[in-house]
């Protein structure tokens, strides 16, 4: 069996997504799908809108064989260390022969091409990259910079652009495993990234989410842009807690336990303290947080990671640790299959109860992780799922 993996966040699941799947089927070769899925919170550092075993369900039904959890330590954590983690899982599965990815432009070989050399190891990169870190910019971005300085056979939009630039932290997650898994890009459709219009059918999650959040709830236009299962559950969907509840997290939390946040450094715990202070309401903080130095996402980032209480320390023992396979969702009438493929892994799969008993150290301390963050999920929202709760769907496919 050959299995195409996906890493994603469906938040919320949405037309686009449900072409990639149409895409994946048609082109990759491919048996089955395999999403990898952020939990219950996310790399910008918020709530999902909906749970990851609704999201799970909604993948499902709409194409997905199953999906499995990326770990909460690395699904609310900088590009790098989000696309490591879910590659270590991917890497881990032999029948995973394929990743698909949305790209705004680049071929596979182009998006290898920038992977590689950003992993170079010259001392001339590695000089440039540390000169540009100098006025506050991330490593990321210097590392990025650095590359397109030092080679002009890179197309730049593939180290700018939004997805295009998690492709490459794939491709260069998948070469520094030395995997044989290939990289297969696939151009979006409709609205951007970071688009915030409410287009006609195919809407960003970004345009979607603040339909949602601000409550505008435009019901003729998300019914064009959801498939009729997600629309059903957008139309019930009520606002988490989670924003209040992360502020408080920072107040009550001392600075220099804030500190040792993934995300923060350069005494960015004061600033955020002190902010906090003379703007006790989440957006009016982070509007006057945010700079060219501290992006907005960068800052969300930081209390996400400080209400899961996740460490910089902690995320990196995860990453050097053999870790699990959370299985959320599979498909019903023929999901043993794929399970017993991801059963191959050198990595435990979790069904049920039983298998996390099963953890040591690290992996069984990541888990705990994962579950403080289901638990507190329900909290904010009203959630009844609990963990081990692996969702066998019925698939429907629909617009």
């Amino acid at each position: 069996m050959k299995i195409c993996a996906v890493i994603c966040e469906y938040n919320p699941f949405h037309n686009g997504h449900l072409y990639q799947l149409n895409k994946i089927r048609e082109e990759s070769g491919c048996d089955k799908i395999l999403c990898v899925m952020s939990g219950n919170f996310t790399q910008r550092g918020e709530a999902a809108l909906f749970s990851k075993y609704e999201r799970a369900k909604h993948a499902v039904e709409n194409g997905a064989d199953a999906v499995i959890e990326l770990p909460a330590a690395f699904a609310v954590a900088p590009a790098e260390i989000f696309a490591e983690g879910a590659i270590s899982l991917i890497a881990a599965i032999p029948s995973v022969t394929t990743l698909a990815f949305g790209c705004e432009s680049g071929e596979k070989e182009q998006f290898l091409t920038a992977a590689k050399a950003t992993l170079s190891e010259s001392k001339e990169f590695k000089t440039l990259v540390k000169e540009t870190m100098k006025d506050g910019t991330s490593f990321v971005k210097a590392r990025t910079d650095a590359a397109l300085a030092l080679n002009s056979d890179i197309d730049e939009a593939l180290l700018k652009n939004p997805n295009n630039i998690l492709g490459v932290e794939y491709c260069r997650a998948l070469l520094a495993k030395e995997s044989e898994i290939a990289p297969m890009p696939i151009p979006r459709v409709g609205g951007g990234y970071a688009d915030t219009s409410v287009l006609a059918d195919f809407s960003s999650a970004t345009a979607l989410r603040g339909a949602l959040l601000l409550d505008k709830r435009p019901k003729k236009a998300l019914k064009r842009n959801l498939p009729k299962n997600v629309f059903a559950d957008a139309m019930k969907w009520k606002p988490s807690a989670f924003e209040s509840a992360a502020l408080c997290a920072l107040v009550s939390t001392p600075a220099e336990e804030i500190a040792e946040c993934t995300d923060c450094s350069e005494g960015l715990e004061n600033r955020l303290k002190a902010m906090t202070r003379g703007n006790p309401e989440y957006h009016a903080m982070l509007k006057k947080t945010v700079s060219k130095r501290y992006t907005l996402s960068r800052l969300k980032r930081i209390l996400c990671e400080n209400f899961l209480k996740l460490k910089l320390k902690t995320v990196k023992e995860f990453l050097a640790s053999p870790l699990y396979l959370n299985v959320l969702a599979t498909e019903k009438s023929d999901g043993e299959k794929i399970l017993s493929e991801l059963s191959a892994s050198e990595l435990p799969l979790i069904v049920r109860k039983s298998d996390a008993l099963t953890l040591k150290k690290n992996a069984l301390a990541c888990f705990e992780t994962d579950v403080l963050a289901n638990d507190l999920y329900n909290v904010l929202t009203g959630s009844t799922y609990h963990e081990y709760e692996t969702l066998f769907v019925e698939r429907k496919i629909n617009r």
